[in-house]
């Protein structure tokens, strides 16, 4: 039960993290470089944080699903804002 509440915990994590990134993203031209930066910024804090909790690396592909999933929701909000 321990393991479950950590894996959820860090997924929701990577998915709060990512939201400003994504809101932030959408004020820069696609692939230029603030764009790729804040894609990357959240990630060496989940990798941290996946370290700390003690998970494999078997559990980046959830906690990347929750930082992509971050990434569009902010973005959605950007533009809904507009």
């Amino acid at each position: 039960m321990q393991v479950l509440n950590s894996i959820v915990g860090l997924i929701i994590i990577a998915f709060v993290i990512s939201i400003p990134c994504g809101y932030l993203r959408q004020n820069y031209k696609k692939y230029s470089f603030m764009w790729f930066l804040l894609i990357h910024l959240p990630i060496p804090f989940i990798i941290v944080l996946r370290l700390k909790l003690g998970l494999s690396w078997h559990f980046i592909p959830l906690s990347l699903g929750g930082s992509v999933a971050g990434q569009v929701v902010g973005g959605i909000v950007a533009r809904r804002k507009e």
